[in-house]
């Protein structure tokens, strides 16, 4: 079906109420998301409400299975001081962009200290953890280079 979908997208020209539905779930709100429609003869470029991926008051999780198979999924985080995961692996590298705030993170055997405007990488199967160190919110971007979010956890 999306193969037809792109030869027809390039085929013709958008046409108002010319919208084809490519998925078929309903967002909370009763309306149709964005990323969920292909309109014939335009690209459209995807667009997801934080609210959509939102799973608690400090964390949004996107995993790209649930939006065509896209192979990557992240967290964004906005944590408060002394919180953060338990210690946790995944089996494919894990890329933290620290945006703003302090945070200390364990990765294997290191225990780093790092501020807004560094990344830091977990390898694939090394326990880490974080926590927010410092006295302001931290906000964070977690990648996962993968359509689905695996992890097992190793502490409660």
């Amino acid at each position: 079906m999306k193969d037809n979908i792109a030869e027809t997208m390039q085929k013709r020209k958008h046409e108002p109420g010319r919208d084809m539905l490519l998925y078929g779930e309903r967002c909370a709100s009763r309306c149709y998301t964005v990323w969920q429609r292909v309109r014939e003869g335009e690209s459209m470029h995807s667009i997801i409400h934080l609210s959509e991926i939102q799973i608690n008051s400090t964390a949004y999780r996107f995993e790209g299975r649930n939006y065509g198979d896209i192979v990557v999924s992240f967290f964004l985080v906005h944590t408060e001081p002394g919180n953060g995961p338990s210690l946790h692996t995944h089996p494919y590298e894990e890329v933290f962009i620290v945006q703003e705030g302090e945070v200390t993170f364990v990765v294997g055997t290191e225990t780093l200290t790092v501020t807004g405007g560094n990344v830091v990488i977990a390898p694939p199967e090394t326990p880490h953890k974080f926590t927010n160190s410092g006295t302001t919110p931290l906000r964070q971007l977690s990648i996962h280079p993968t359509k689905e979010i695996i992890t097992t956890w190793l502490e409660e």
